[in-house]
């Protein structure tokens, strides 16, 4: 039975319908009231983009997502690499990674919540409820305010609560992509005498470099627009503001519509080159096949 040429058309209609209503239209409707006042009532052109590039709060907001971008990204994906590769060699390896991916069963919202009362801190001449404080306490220290320490300790305290809910991602996929390493190769390579650090730059990395890129620029999409974490256990406070979170400011908070569209807008321009990267690299591989 032959069909028409729209008769493909009609299958993809329903997900083109559902594309277009949640996707396309919302993101013109942003890049439109990105144009507009406060109350998207006055057109002011260019103005909501100079704002974001020059208002303290913005610039704050810029510097400490940089900060998460290259401590995040660098942690996240080198100690899961790290991990994949020596617990491949552990007697009770399932156990192991099952306790270290357990994080990422747990909601940001959630693992915020934990963290605040793990940093939770007190005078010194107070009882510590906060474990970390507790235990700096004990040692004969003094309390630490790890969530109102400016000016980077506090964006630090932020960035371990993110490593440790997604390095047990990284660890998995590089888990898996490390056991398609023939292992021939790497035993090879041990009785020609190389040690386990070259066999792990000459061999373990050059097979990973494609599932490196791919998880790296995951996490770089991840935390380009991180915001939970810091809404629930700072909410930008003692400068610890980023990009999303002050969007999410900007729009509920002051009903500054504009400007947290040209922010909205702002984050999809700075994500988009590395969903690109990441579709060009799949569709690499898929031709490899």
């Amino acid at each position: 039975m032959r069909t028409g040429k729209a008769t493909p058309w009609l299958y993809l209609l329903p997900a083109l319908l559902m594309l277009s209503s949640f996707l396309i239209l919302p993101t013109l409707s942003t890049v439109y009231l990105s144009f507009f006042g406060p109350r998207s009532e006055t057109f002011v052109g260019f103005q909501n983009y100079l704002q974001a590039f020059t208002s303290r709060s913005m610039l704050i907001a810029f510097r400490n997502n940089l900060l998460w971008l290259v401590v995040f990204t660098a942690f996240t994906v080198g100690v899961g690499l790290a991990l994949a590769v020596l617990l491949d060699r552990v007697r009770y390896e399932v156990v192991i990674k099952s306790i270290v991916f357990l994080p990422m069963a747990i909601s940001s919202v959630a693992a915020g919540i934990i963290w605040k009362f793990m940093y939770s801190f007190r005078p010194a001449y107070a009882n510590q409820i906060g474990l970390l404080n507790a235990i700096v306490v004990a040692l004969g220290g003094e309390p630490i305010g790890w969530l109102i320490q400016r000016p980077w300790i506090n964006n630090l305290a932020l960035i371990a609560v993110g490593i440790w809910m997604w390095t047990g991602f990284c660890m998995v996929i590089f888990s898996a992509a490390y056991k398609g390493i023939p292992k021939e190769m790497l035993e090879a390579a041990r009785i020609d005498g190389a040690n386990e650090w070259q066999v792990f730059l000459h061999i373990t990395i050059p097979f990973l470099k494609s599932t490196i890129a791919v998880v790296t620029t995951t996490m770089v999409v991840f935390v380009l627009k991180v915001f939970d974490i810091v809404y629930v256990m700072t909410n930008g406070s003692f400068d610890t503001e980023v990009v999303a979170n002050r969007m999410y400011k900007e729009m509920y908070s002051y009903q500054n519509y504009g400007l947290a569209s040209a922010i909205a807008v702002i984050l999809l321009l700075a994500i988009i080159p590395f969903v690109v990267i990441n579709v060009r690299r799949f569709r690499a591989q898929e031709a490899l096949r």
